[in-house]
């Protein structure tokens, strides 16, 4: 069984239909990537699945119970870490379980329980602004962790990072995922991220958004470090690209978008 499952999802705002037909799995222990242009309907997507949204038809389950509108079930990272500044680090990463009613002391103890195997030990009493961007997307991911320890939505929580920061964070979060049994569903645009650290790409295209192709990535995982450079590496893109451009928007004017899905 799925631990996450979405099935027909289906949402409008202002009369405007922005997702439609919407169904996807994840299994225990799967990094899922969702890869599509900005405005596709992504972050959308990930609000009804988190429960924020209630969608205008379609179901959300976890675990095979069904918890469609129903927020704190499952984690959620934004792009920005959010981090407060006024706050120490392991009182930014323990807010979870402040608002689960712990005691701070208690939230701060079981907080810093887990800064080891997230890289940050020593950060506890420091703040966010004197940490790195990669420092800081760790402490933000044990947040979320922290929040529900099944599975995590990450939208973009990389695309701030440079090139080198982005690599040893990609690695860094590969090893901790397998370490904590944790699954995760990851929105990118970036079609070499999707590639390297998913166990299956669902391709989102079109207006309204919809799941067009899946993609399962083969080579097992920790993948090798020249897998970038690999034929099999660039066999993924090539195919990735051919859909895309397949369902690119010629009436669009030149620059309105990177990727201007629509449905032929």
């Amino acid at each position: 069984m799925a631990v996450l499952r979405a099935e027909k999802i289906a949402k409008s705002f202002g009369g405007q239909k922005i997702i439609e037909g919407i169904s996807l799995e994840l299994e225990e222990g799967e990094l899922v990537s969702l890869l599509g242009v900005s405005g596709g309907g992504k972050t959308t997507l990930f609000n009804v699945l988190a429960g924020l949204s209630q969608p205008d038809e379609g179901k959300v389950y976890l675990d095979g119970t069904e918890i469609t509108g129903k927020p704190g079930q499952i984690s959620y990272m934004l792009q920005k870490d959010l981090l407060l500044p006024y706050r120490t680090i392991v009182d930014n990463v323990a807010l979870p379980l402040l608002v689960r009613g712990m005691k701070k002391k208690e939230a701060r103890k079981e907080a810093s329980r887990h800064f080891g195997q997230f890289g940050l030990e020593g950060t506890q009493r420091k703040y966010p602004a004197q940490l790195s961007g990669g420092m800081k997307q760790r402490a933000a991911l044990l947040r979320t962790y922290l929040f529900s320890r099944r599975v995590a939505l990450l939208d973009e929580p990389f695309s701030a990072l440079d090139m080198l920061t982005k690599k040893g964070v990609h690695d860094w979060y590969l090893q901790v995922m397998e370490q904590i049994d944790l699954s995760t569903l990851f929105v990118t645009h970036d079609i070499d991220e999707a590639i390297l650290l998913s166990d299956r790409i669902y391709l989102l295209t079109g207006k309204p958004g919809r799941i067009t192709k899946e993609l399962r990535i083969r080579e097992p995982k920790p993948r090798a470090k020249d897998f970038s450079l690999s034929e099999a590496f660039l066999g993924y893109k090539r195919e990735i690209l051919q859909h895309l451009e397949a369902r690119s928007c010629p009436q669009d004017p030149p620059g309105a978008d990177p990727w201007p899905f629509c449905e032929k």
